[in-house]
């Protein structure tokens, strides 16, 4: 089995065990060299560490009655992406509206603003411009075939 099959077949696996909570998503899954697996999942409202450690548990289990890792040598953390990891999907971007965010664009500078719209398309930020009675706020459209990465910026 190909590195491209193999994680179809966890993909598969988690997803399965996801249906029965719909607030949780499957944001991606890495198998490193070593078979260290790392599954990404995100909540609508957050990802509590009780839901990460039951579905590592679940998980485990299956991937070891799956056969993938024929000597049984793999190891699996299941975890959110974490604040510091860019968006990758639309069901991110959505549970996102109204943080601020930075997007990298394939070609010009960064834009830095708040998350103000997602389409199936594109989003919409509103950035800031100017400074004290200057100050004035307008949207800018993205389109997401635009956008090299977008990531959440942590305000205090």
């Amino acid at each position: 089995m190909n590195k491209e099959q193999q994680l179809h077949a966890i993909e598969e696996m988690v997803n399965r065990l996801l249906a029965e909570d719909p607030a949780y998503f499957l944001v991606g899954v890495q198998v490193k060299p070593t078979n260290n697996v790392k599954v990404f999942l995100d909540a609508d409202t957050g990802v509590v560490i009780d839901r990460c450690v039951s579905y590592n548990r679940l998980l485990y289990k299956e991937l070891e009655a799956s056969g993938l890792f024929p000597s049984g040598d793999f190891s699996l953390e299941v975890s959110s992406p974490g604040l510091d990891e860019p968006l990758k999907m639309n069901r991110q971007y959505r549970k996102n509206i109204g943080r601020k965010v930075e997007v990298a664009l394939l070609e010009g500078s960064p834009v830095q603003g708040t998350l103000k719209l997602v389409t199936e398309e594109g989003i919409t930020v509103s950035v800031e411009k100017g400074k004290g009675r200057k100050k004035e706020t307008e949207d800018m459209e993205i389109p997401f075939d635009r956008i090299k990465a977008t990531k959440i910026m942590i305000v205090f």
